[in-house]
Parts: C-alpha cells; structure tokens; sequence
C-alpha cells in the first residue's frame, strides 16, 4: 500500500505538472504575433479565467507585477461603484456672502467645488442660470474660487510627456470645469474662401485670431498643416490670443481640437466672466481663491449625474482627469477632506481587503493609469474582474467597459470580427505598454475573465497578439 500510495502521488504531481505547463503555453496564434512583434514572453503577462471556474484555463507570468496603463482605471472605476454607490452625486455650491438687496449681492459670490468629474460648460451655465433664478443679477464683491475639498498638489502637466496642453494630461481639482480645455472648432466657408475659428468655452482672457488659408487639397493629417500659437498678449492685459496660422482643406469639413489653457482658476474665472453677462449679470470685483465664510448663505447647489453615469464615460472614453476626481473622491469620503491620493491608495487597499483580495504589488499613483509607476499583476486583475461579476453593483461595472468595435475606445477594433459586439474591455496604452482587461462572451455562451499586460519596448506592436487571445477565447473557450 506504502508504494501505491507514493506511486499514485507521483502521479498526481506529475498531472499537476503537466497542467502547469500547459496553462503557461499560449495559443499558437498569440504566440506566433508575439514572435513576429518580437516580444518575448517575459514582457508579457495574460490571465483567462472562465467565471464560476475552479482556475484559469490561460496563464502566463501571472504573479509578475505590470504596468497595467489606462486598464488601472477599472480598480479606480470598482471601487468607486462600490464604496460611493452608483447613486452618489458631487455638488458645486454656490454662497453668498453678503446681504442680497433686490437683485444685488453686498458682497462676494463663493463657488465652492466637491471634484465633480463631469462639471460641463453646458452645467455650468445651468448653475449661473439657477442663481440668476434665484434673484442674483449684479455681484459688487468678487468671485471667490473654494477649491479646498482636495489637497493642493503641484501638478507638472509636462512631466508626462511634454505635452502640457493635451487635455489629458491636465491634473485634477475641486472645481474642475469642461476638463479645463478650449473646444477649438474648425470650420471651413467656401464662399467667403476663408476658414471660421470659434472656440466654446472661450474664457474671457481668450481672443481667438485666424489667418488659415483654405486650401483644395485632401484633408490628411489637418494638424500638421496648420500652427496654434498661444501666448499672453501682455502681462497687464492678462489676455492670451490663440493664433491659427498655415492652410486648412475645405474637404476636411467641421473638425474640433481640444487644447488645454490657463490654470484651473484662470479658467473658472474666465468662463464665468465670459457667461454671466450673456444671462444679464455683472461682476464689479475680481476672482480670487479663498474659503466660504462660515456667515455665508447657500443660494444654490448643483448636482452632478449618478456615478453610474460618470464610470461610463470614465471607461468608455478613458477619461484621466475624470478617473483622477474619482480616485481622489474615495479618499476624501473614507478620511474626511482635503483629498490626496495618499489617503486615496489607503482607502482602496482597505476595499480590498475587505473582499479578501491581497494586491502585495499593487501601486497607484492617480487612478488613472496615466503613470510609469502603477503596478498590477494579470492574476490579480483577473481575481478583480472575477469579484466584480460577484458584486451587487456588477451590471453598471460591465456596461461602463467599451464594447469591442461598437462603441468606446474599442468602436474601430475587430469590425467584421467574429468576436465582435461579444467582449466587453478596457484598453491601455502607453509608451512600451499596452494591455486588456474585461470580459469575452465565447461561441459557447460562458462569459470569461481576461487580462493581458505587455511591458516591452516593442508593445506597440502587440495588438494582433491581443486581438489573436480575444479571437481564442471567442472560439476555444
């Protein structure tokens, strides 16, 4: 019996093996976009894991902790849904400090900010709208700015990339408005053969000049043959003019370019001066920061869409700033304000534990995975998506992901495709990382859990290697 025994443990542990290997085998047809890219399977980590399974049918240097990019966003996105609520709103008041006589304010008007992601130009002209309701029409003090509700934190919008007037790269803040960037609008007019600039919102600092010749030619790249020159016409003025010089194509039709301009003050500042005439009202005195005074009345609360809402636009589009509000939010709810991520990280690390989710190499920098710095490994966003089908908040979760060649960041991916319309994913992509993280519906009907992280200087060159796993598990389940 001694010997059986150890004969049928050998056995067991031989079986054991042989499953091993064969879970760290790719599919022939990942692997072979892997070697055509050149990337070698130490720069790449992938989980498949069937929900409801026992184990993963796929893994590949599961333990390894990767730069997870943009799909960091659905740990920030979760989390949210389930410690704030799908229901939960931000608030932008409005106070007055002051006696309000007839239709004027003796005294300052207070906008305080609560990191509402998703704080419009077209909300925020309903807000202006509301206290012109409410009997305001002429402020003798000043517009003060409380954006107190998160912790002041130097934000380098180069540091990233040197691109600091992408809107992507601008930092977060209590009274984020329209994501801190100018709507540029191109539009060509044939008749008068001269191209029309219009920019919404235009910050009353903004003057907005154009020389673009209209051109005949094909569109093209349309950036590339036009120059933008921002700078402040004069230190006293205060004013900046954006200059529009080089040629435009009549056949590019309407196009749009999102720039980034002025500080978060400059910006609330300017877009409230550029609209509060338009509903009627005056401003006699400056913008300032500083904090609602504790005599002063609440005139008007505005309140943001359902989280519910905002994640989808968070996941949909990979929104960093708005995945940034969000991320700072959790910490300011979880240890009272001012937020930071400090308090922020501390927050999600206490959620997952709560879930019996143990993230040793989790980092998180922001929440947005705009980072080179946050770190996740493929078993553990694996183990997250698989929790996340279990949670109560799991339908608005899944439906936030883009779903692949119908709409989001993935509308253009796999059209014709057998699997597409059937995976719901997250995307990432930066320099030397790109990376999937979601859900696949297979031919079968069993719905599958998948991460996929590769790190490697080639990455760019790894997306027939995530479309051939996406493909695989479609088919092969």
């Amino acid at each position: 019996m001694p010997a059986l025994r150890r004969f049928a443990s050998a056995a067991l542990l031989a079986a054991a093996a042989c499953s091993a290997l064969a879970q760290e085998a790719l599919p022939p047809g990942v692997a072979q976009a892997l070697a055509a890219a050149r990337i070698p399977a130490a720069g790449v980590a992938v989980v498949v894991h069937e929900v409801g399974a026992p184990r993963a049918s796929l893994s590949l240097n599961a333990a390894t902790p990767m730069n997870p990019a943009s799909v960091m966003k659905l740990v920030t996105t979760l989390a949210g849904l389930e410690l704030l609520g799908p229901a939960y709103r931000w608030r932008t008041d409005a106070y007055a400090a002051g006696a309000l006589r007839e239709d004027v304010l003796q005294g300052d008007l207070v906008l305080k900010g609560y990191g509402d992601p998703r704080l419009t130009f077209e909300s925020f002209w309903l807000l202006l709208r509301a206290l012109r309701d409410r009997g305001l029409r002429e402020v003798r003090g000043d517009l003060v700015l409380d954006r107190s509700y998160f912790e002041p934190a130097p934000h380098d919008a180069a540091r990233f990339d040197a691109e600091p007037l992408r809107p992507y790269n601008v930092g977060p803040d209590a009274l984020l408005l329209s994501f801190k960037a100018v709507r540029f609008q191109f539009v060509p007019d044939a008749e008068r053969g001269k191209v029309i600039v219009s920019a919404q919102p235009r910050p009353e600092p903004l003057e907005v000049v154009s020389v673009l010749r209209l051109s005949n030619g094909p569109c093209g790249d349309w950036r590339e043959k036009l120059r933008a020159d921002y700078r402040f016409a004069g230190a006293a003025a205060g004013r900046m003019r954006a200059l529009f010089t080089g040629e435009y194509a009549a056949s590019c039709g309407e196009r749009n370019w999102n720039v980034s301009l002025l500080s978060h003050p400059e910006f609330v500042g300017g877009v409230f001066r550029q609209l509060w005439p338009e509903l009627g009202g005056a401003l006699a005195g400056g913008v300032r920061e500083g904090r609602v005074p504790e005599e002063a009345k609440l005139v008007y609360s505005h309140e943001s869409a359902p989280l519910a809402e905002i994640v989808r636009d968070i996941n949909k589009f990979s929104n960093n700033v708005m995945a940034r509000q969000l991320y700072l939010t959790l910490g300011a709810e979880a240890a009272r304000p001012p937020a930071s991520n400090i308090k922020s990280f501390a927050a999600v690390r206490a959620w997952l534990a709560q879930k019996g989710l143990e993230m040793p190499e989790l980092v998180i920098e922001n929440g947005s995975g705009l980072s080179r710095i946050e770190r996740i490994s493929a078993h553990n966003l694996a183990a997250l998506l698989l929790a996340a089908f279990r949670s109560p908040v799991m339908p608005e979760f899944v439906s936030s992901l883009p779903l692949v060649a119908v709409d989001g960041t993935l509308r253009k991916r796999m059209k014709g495709d057998a699997v597409a319309g059937q995976a719901h994913l997250k995307s990432g992509t930066l320099a030397e990382v790109r990376a999937w993280g979601g859900y696949v519906l297979d031919r079968a009907g069993r719905r599958h859990a998948l991460a996929m992280i590769v790190n490697h200087p080639a990455a760019g060159q790894a997306q027939p290697a995530l479309e051939a796993l996406l493909r695989w598990v479609y088919e092969q389940g």
